[in-house]
């Protein structure tokens, strides 16, 4: 009999798998004994320190070969009875535990390392920090990989969670001072004179947030948690990202609830849907998806809350148009304070043409709940919305100017009706025309001359407003001066008697004055020296007179008298 044959079947006996499961277990209990996590190589790291690549490669791999050492020891292939596996997976499950601390250690040192605000695009000035980056990127995976391999998930979501909260929390408070400690319920508490200083912080800092704060974060857990543990890095983003981002979004709501139907709120209104529009929306839909909370959010505080707030002040603007008495004229027929209060308005509000636009496009107002359904569709049409809507309005007539066309140019149709009411007040026909004349050079200056206004409403509009005010100009003139001056008829009283009612009248500006003794002079003095003629010396002004007087209308200087005289021809 052989002595193998002689062996009892229950001798305690190695096989080959088993021998070298033992010696990589021993092996990778030396390497975790250099890098125990409570040893004072904690404050080291593995990955980080340029004298241990090696060893940060060999560390990953020693985890890995415990975690196939206690699936070995537990498979069954060894008994606790009879090869001592009971031994080797306890010893192989602790050294695994004592690996995946240090790891875990690891994890907070490189998340650590990450500066608050991440952007992984290239830029000469800084391929430095940029391929510093990415290759952090690269060892966070490594780690995470390591860890989520292992069966330790839990502790590596909570690390990184942990870290990228503060993170993002900190970028935050430096991005616009927004405290990672308030809550919307406190938000919902504001008054528009508390919200209203911190907008503009809120304007660039949201942007920003959105755009780069968020974005990075998104960039970088694609970076880390990649293939299948891709859901991880989704369900990490937005533990660490969501929440902060409603809250960003809740200022906004606050603000656009508490500016009601104020038409001076407005601006305020419309510069968050442009910064929603132009900036968050597109960044929300590519960090968080077209399907998430946050985007729906977004698209519904764009759509419907800004929307409604905004045409609300619009109408309430109209309103007050409106409501201003027709009986409240102004001495002198000057431009009245309504049309400057309106125009210097619409001036301002002409820079949100395109939003306008948008806010008052029919489909969007009478669908907005399939839009807040599809945030990535509404974010992506915008832009050619807008561009349809520009490009309509500035041909726009008035005759055919409508709130929902063109809310711009209905609102000026509005004040110039409101003016014919107030012109139709004046006791002396020349003055209601007077008033006319100046207030719509008024707004035909606010108009034209290449301004934004001006390509909202149109420059043949622009045009037919100066036509229009030429025209109240020689009809002014025509009433100021009477049938009896211009016709021949006793026309020493009936100048004077012209000049002193007209002496406390006033022109819109210089141009307008000067376009007024223009006329006047051109209708007047030769009539008036065909007079002149005929009477000689029974006539007590002469023409140089008459001239002199008309220059001294309307902010003019008086003609010097005896100068006025050489102006008298044959």
């Amino acid at each position: 009999m052989t002595r193998a044959g002689c062996r009892s079947p229950l001798a305690p006996r190695r096989t080959l798998p088993a021998t070298v499961v033992d010696d990589t277990v021993a092996a990778a209990a030396i390497l975790l004994d250099k890098w125990h996590p409570e040893d004072s190589s904690s404050g080291r790291s593995l990955f980080l320190d340029s004298t241990t690549p090696h060893e940060a490669d060999a560390f990953l791999r020693a985890a890995k070969d415990l975690h196939r050492a206690m699936l070995f020891y537990a498979s069954g292939l060894t008994t606790k009875d009879v090869h001592g596996g009971g031994h080797g997976l306890i010893q192989a499950q602790e050294l695994l535990d004592t690996a995946m601390r240090r790891l875990q250690l690891e994890l907070q040192i490189l998340l650590s390392s990450l500066p608050n605000v991440l952007k992984f695009d290239q830029d000469d000035d800084v391929d430095q920090i940029t391929d510093a980056l990415r290759e952090t990127c690269g060892h966070l995976r490594a780690v995470a990989e390591a860890m989520l391999a292992a069966g330790y998930g839990q502790e590596c979501v909570s690390v990184f969670k942990e870290r990228r909260r503060a993170s993002v929390a900190s970028a935050l408070q430096r991005l616009h001072g927004f405290s990672s400690s308030l809550q919307q319920a406190t938000i919902n508490k504001l008054s528009w004179e508390q919200i209203e200083p911190k907008m503009q912080s809120w304007l660039t800092g949201a942007r920003a947030a959105f755009a780069s704060v968020f974005a990075g974060e998104r960039d970088l857990c694609d970076r880390v948690f990649t293939g299948e543990n891709a859901s991880v890095g989704d369900a990490l983003f937005s533990a660490v990202a969501e929440d902060k981002a409603m809250i960003i979004l809740a200022f906004a709501e606050a603000a656009v609830a508490r500016a009601r139907r104020a038409p001076e709120r407005l601006f305020r209104v419309l510069d968050v849907h442009d910064a929603l529009t132009e900036t968050i929306i597109p960044s929300i839909v590519a960090a968080f998806g077209d399907k998430s909370e946050v985007t729906a959010r977004a698209v519904t505080l764009a759509v419907t809350k800004v929307g409604n707030a905004a045409r609300g002040m619009v109408a309430s603007f109209e309103a007050a148009i409106e409501k201003e008495p027709a009986k409240a004229t102004v001495a002198g027929g000057a431009v009245h304070p309504l049309t400057r209060y309106v125009m210097n308005y619409l001036v301002f509000l002409a820079d949100y043409e395109n939003a306008l636009a948008r806010i008052y496009s029919a489909e969007q107002f009478t669908d907005t709940s399939s839009s807040v359904g599809s945030g990535s569709d509404t974010a992506s049409s915008s832009s050619s919305d807008l561009s349809m809507s520009s490009t309509s309005s500035s041909s726009m007539k008035l005759a055919t100017l409508s709130l929902w066309s063109n809310p711009i140019g209905w609102l000026v149709s509005v004040l110039m009706r409101k003016l014919d009411a107030k012109a139709g007040n004046y006791r002396e026909a020349a003055l209601s025309y007077l008033f006319l004349a100046n207030n719509t050079h008024y707004v035909a200056k606010k108009v034209g001359g290449g301004t934004k206004l001006e390509a909202v409403l149109g420059e043949e509009w622009a045009e037919a407003q100066r036509a229009k005010a030429r025209g109240y100009v020689d009809v002014y003139v025509r009433a100021a001066w009477g049938t009896k001056v211009l016709r021949g008829g006793a026309m020493d009283e009936a100048v004077v008697e012209a000049a002193t009612m007209q002496e406390r009248w006033v022109a819109a500006d210089d141009d307008m004055g000067e376009a007024l003794r223009a006329v006047a002079k051109a209708a007047v003095v030769p009539t008036y020296r065909m007079f002149y003629r005929r009477q000689g010396a029974a006539a007590r002004l002469t023409p140089g007179d008459v001239i002199g007087m008309i220059d001294g209308l309307f902010g003019g200087r008086a003609s010097d008298i005896s100068s006025s005289n050489s102006l008298v021809s044959t």
